[in-house]
């Protein structure tokens, strides 16, 4: 069977550089603007000081309208905002015209914690409030599927719906999914991404009691919190937000005259299959090769790696550990950075996010730096190109986005610029 092409037609995302500007966001980037803050979280005795990230500027009923965005949790309505924005990015009409068939336009999010908060709440209300009964609604908003069910019946959408919880690989693993069905023939368009928002005291403070949240530095203040790849890195910052990427049949797209942005060539998953929490650089390397295998690529193709690179001890060292066994002697001339040092650990949500910034540096022949690094790289990850300010990238040709997940799940997806 011959396997079809996938193209990017739509980006669309909530960020926290105040809005879902995707050209606004990606600047940022370049210039290496932070988004992280100091947050409070308070509702007991008990209070807990974290470094954060959040979308505040984006409010559901302003951009959903109060009735739709009454029914959501607030993953749902960063999610629906995302898709809606990348929907119209490709150039697509929220309802189907009459006779207009979407049975082969499928959905498929990610999501790590799902409609947390609304549990949390629910939780607050009965155990600490002492009310009787929950909202009906309580169970519609926390269900970890409620971004997939909204979209497809916001958008007519009648092919499958689906949703990975896969930790912090569930996006990742969400477009991997989606770039299968539309390659096989199961599907024409699908629309992937994920959501997130941890604002949950109990989530911060279960983070918190297993050591890996980063701490307010002495020095630079929350905004350089979050250092991958840096000597004196202690940990990850949490963040919320959301992206979606429009995914199409290359023929199907052509055909309706959309714009490509991009080209989805490869997908390799693997599982570490060793430790809960330590990530294992032989997992990585089998999710790198297999999505390189997939792409029908070799390491000489790729000029960018966007890293998983949380800013943990043991996680940025096994992931330098994994590209240099992948890519061999051309490692140290690999372009490697983490856009999660300017907006956050977006936990479901990271490899959507990361995706979006991937497709933005193939689009813009330019790649976003790490931020928080300059003079202080960690003498364990120098055997990749680390570097600190953006750079122009004209010959790219092609990129890979990284997700590493808690449990040992990877995916990796290849993306490359526009070709006839």
């Amino acid at each position: 069977m011959a396997m079809r092409r996938v193209a990017v037609t739509g980006l669309g995302l909530v960020n926290p550089f105040g809005g879902q500007d995707v050209n606004a966001f990606f600047e940022s980037l370049l210039q290496g603007r932070s988004a992280v803050t100091t947050r409070e979280w308070s509702p007991t005795d008990r209070p807990l000081i974290t470094p954060f990230v959040s979308c505040s500027a984006f409010v559901g009923e302003e951009v959903l309208g109060k009735p739709l965005a009454s029914m959501m949790d607030r993953f749902c309505q960063l999610g629906i905002g995302a898709a809606f924005a990348a929907w119209e990015d490709a150039g697509l009409t929220r309802k189907p015209a009459e006779g207009q068939g979407r049975d082969r336009w499928g959905v498929s999010w990610g999501t790590a914690l799902g409609g947390i908060m609304a549990h949390d709440r629910y939780y607050e209300a009965s155990f600490l409030r002492g009310r009787e009964r929950a909202s009906p609604l309580s169970v519609l908003m926390g269900m970890n599927n409620a971004v997939p069910a909204h979209a497809s019946i916001q958008l007519g959408l009648g092919g499958m719906s689906s949703t990975h919880s896969d930790a912090c690989a569930s996006s990742a693993m969400a477009i991997g999914e989606a770039f299968q069905q539309i390659r096989t023939g199961q599907a024409d368009v699908v629309l992937a991404g994920g959501s997130e928002t941890p604002q949950a005291y109990a989530v911060m403070r279960a983070w918190e009691s297993l050591r890996v949240l980063a701490a307010v530095p002495e020095s630079g203040g929350a905004a350089s919190a979050c250092r991958p790849f840096a000597r004196g890195r202690d940990g990850l910052v949490l963040g919320e937000g959301a992206a979606a990427l429009v995914l199409e049949d290359w023929e199907h797209a052509r055909q309706r005259g959309a714009t490509i942005i991009a080209e989805l060539a490869g997908f390799g998953a693997s599982s570490d299959h060793s430790h809960l929490v330590r990530p294992s650089a032989d997992g990585q390397v089998r999710a790198l090769r297999a999505a390189l295998a997939d792409a029908q690529m070799s390491v000489a193709d790729i000029g960018y790696v966007n890293a998983h690179g949380t800013a943990t001890i043991e996680g940025d060292v096994a992931e330098v550990k994994a590209l240099a066994r992948v890519f061999g002697e051309g490692a140290a001339a690999l372009p490697v950075s983490s856009s999660k040092s300017m907006h956050g650990h977006l936990l479901g949500a990271a490899g959507a996010m990361e995706a979006l910034v991937t497709v933005q540096a193939l689009k813009h022949r330019v790649l976003p730096p790490t931020a928080h690094l300059a003079g202080r790289h960690d003498d364990a990850c120098h055997c990749v190109d680390l570097f600190t300010e953006a750079r122009e990238a004209r010959d790219i040709g092609a990129a890979v986005s990284s997700s590493f997940a808690f449990g040992g799940g990877n995916a990796v997806l290849v993306f490359r610029q526009t070709r006839d």
